[in-house]
């Protein structure tokens, strides 16, 4: 709520101030100037920068095509409805697609005037530039929201050592109460909204493009992946094989040391060891313990895969 009453205000008085400076200097229209200013604003400044530089590209398209269709035709309707055909079939082409309405309402006050002098271009040009220009610098406040992100990527991670935690615990206790995936939706919904900030982030800065948050949440989002993978081979477990001990220590251990810095190498090597130990245990001799160990060997291969990610991040930007 707190957002979208800043948001409201912000747009409220960028319209204002260009429909106050357009009558200042005395142009025709001037509540256009207005309009334009609140359609120029988006969510971040990239997105602002980019939509105003694709309707200047399209406003002097828009003034090429009005001139010649007025001059042809006439300052009259018929006149236009030419210009509109071709004007957007042009914007479809370049993927102006928000240019159309907004530069054609100005091109509509041509028909208004009853021609394309110097005095009515520039009049509009004016009303174009003073909203887009206001429109742009009420976003020019936006700023990276290093506090927030910091905290939806913590507590994302703290989840996730929940998760490796309570998996290590049901490894030895195949009775563990409200073992049902519940933790699973809180992640999501964690990883789902660090993936917006994230994207908010990057598209709120202009001097470089900041990748690392975005990438530091989709590595993790990859782990969910295989981490729900985990989870479906201990949820079905119905026994505690030898060999399941070491396993659960390990997932323990993980979870210990579970750090946005930690480069799981060391990790790594560990689990190296732990693999070997169980390829060098004894063949199964129940059914129950044959399927119990080919769920243990199947999330030996997801953990393998979930710690080879974080290396991956690691080494390209740790």
């Amino acid at each position: 709520m707190r957002n979208i009453i800043i948001n409201s205000i912000k747009i409220i008085i960028a319209a204002i101030l260009a429909i106050v400076l357009a009558q200042l200097l005395k142009l025709e229209f001037a509540i256009s100037a207005g309009i334009v200013a609140i359609l120029t604003i988006q969510p971040t400044k990239k997105e602002t920068v980019a939509t105003a530089l694709g309707r200047l590209y399209a406003f002097i398209v828009a003034l090429v095509i009005a001139y010649v269709s007025f001059s042809l035709i006439g300052y009259n309707v018929t006149a236009f409805f030419v210009y509109l055909v071709f004007f957007i079939f042009v914007c479809q082409i370049f993927k102006w697609y928000s240019a159309m309405a907004m530069n054609s309402v100005l091109i509509s006050h041509f028909v208004t005037f009853g021609s394309m002098n110097k005095d009515t271009v520039i009049n509009e040009i004016l009303i174009f530039i003073i909203g887009v220009g206001i429109g742009v610098i009420a976003n020019l406040h936006l700023r990276k929201r290093k506090d927030y992100i910091e905290k939806l990527k913590n507590e994302t991670d703290a989840q996730i050592v929940k998760i490796l935690k309570r998996m290590s615990n049901r490894i030895q206790d195949k009775d563990l109460s409200d073992y049902n995936g519940e933790c699973f939706q809180i992640l999501n919904k964690q990883i789902a909204q660090a993936q917006h900030v994230a994207e908010l982030n990057y598209k709120n800065q202009f001097q470089k493009d900041d990748i690392f948050d975005q990438e530091y949440i989709s590595m993790r989002d990859r782990q969910r992946h295989v981490l729900y993978e985990m989870y479906k081979d201990v949820r079905r477990l119905n026994s505690t094989p030898g060999t399941a001990q070491r396993i659960s220590d390990f997932l323990n251990e993980t979870a210990n040391v579970f750090d946005k810095n930690n480069d799981a190498i060391a990790l790594m090597e560990q689990f190296q060891e732990m693999s070997h130990y169980m390829k060098s245990q004894s063949l199964p001799v129940t059914r129950e313990e044959f399927e119990d160990r080919a769920r243990l060997f199947s999330l030996l291969c997801n953990l393998e895969e979930f710690l080879q990610i974080k290396m991956e991040f690691s080494k390209k930007y740790l």
